[in-house]
């Protein structure tokens, strides 16, 4: 299979993309970035590209299955117009791409409580972008809707601070169901959704990913 990524330089994206590159089933991964990955591998295909100019590069989404875990924070973006262009802008271009170069299956990253008629700002983007994609009408559309994410080294810390916290809890049985996710076991999921091959939408929350990980290896 042919895999197409944007997000690879994000924790859950650059574990998709090392999982990628050791699982036999796929042959060639793209990854469309801002800037070069620090990975060699005849598998990895790089294109450097401009999300801004979306006609420079969308004739490449071309494949068997997108995946995108492409996203940013508030703090990070500057502002609420920055973070909603690379949340869904960026993310809606690509996916639309795929769609009219005929990529059948189309993996999101989304997050837990995304209603695009939320008052949370965060949420309120995340349900906007879930909309856009399932309006694209993918042959099969599979999004996963993690909570806290546990990401290595991350420099995060309100989301560090978080995870310590519920994994504390989680040691005396509570907040079981919102045990943080390390971003290997959502990009195992991932990977081992793109190989159901079924029709429709699928929406993964929570726990459930981790079963997800598991059950379809």
């Amino acid at each position: 299979m042919k895999a197409l990524i944007i997000g690879a330089t994000g924790a859950t994206g650059k574990d998709l993309v090392h999982q990628l590159l050791q699982d036999p089933d796929f042959k060639e991964v793209h990854v469309f970035v801002r800037k070069p990955l620090k990975v060699e591998n005849e598998k990895l295909k790089v294109h450097l590209v401009d999300f801004e100019k979306p006609e420079e590069w969308k004739n490449l989404v071309k494949g068997d299955v997108a995946f995108s875990s492409l996203g940013t924070t508030l703090k990070v973006a500057g502002s609420k117009d920055a973070q909603r262009k690379i949340d869904v802008d960026y993310n809606a271009q690509f996916a639309k791409s795929a769609k009219e170069n005929n990529v059948e299956d189309f993996i999101l990253v989304s997050a837990y409580g995304a209603d695009r008629n939320s008052n949370m700002f965060y949420s309120k983007l995340k349900g906007e972008l879930e909309e856009k994609i399932k309006e694209l009408h993918f042959n099969q559309l599979t999004i996963f809707q993690p909570g806290m994410l546990e990401r290595k080294s991350s420099d995060r810390f309100a989301e560090v601070a978080g995870a310590k916290v519920i994994i504390f809890l989680n040691k005396f049985g509570l907040l079981k169901s919102q045990k943080p996710l390390p971003t290997n076991i959502l990009a195992k999921a991932m990977v081992n959704a793109s190989k159901i091959k079924s029709k429709g939408y699928s929406k993964i929350k929570l726990g459930n990913i981790f079963s997800f990980a598991e059950k379809h290896n």
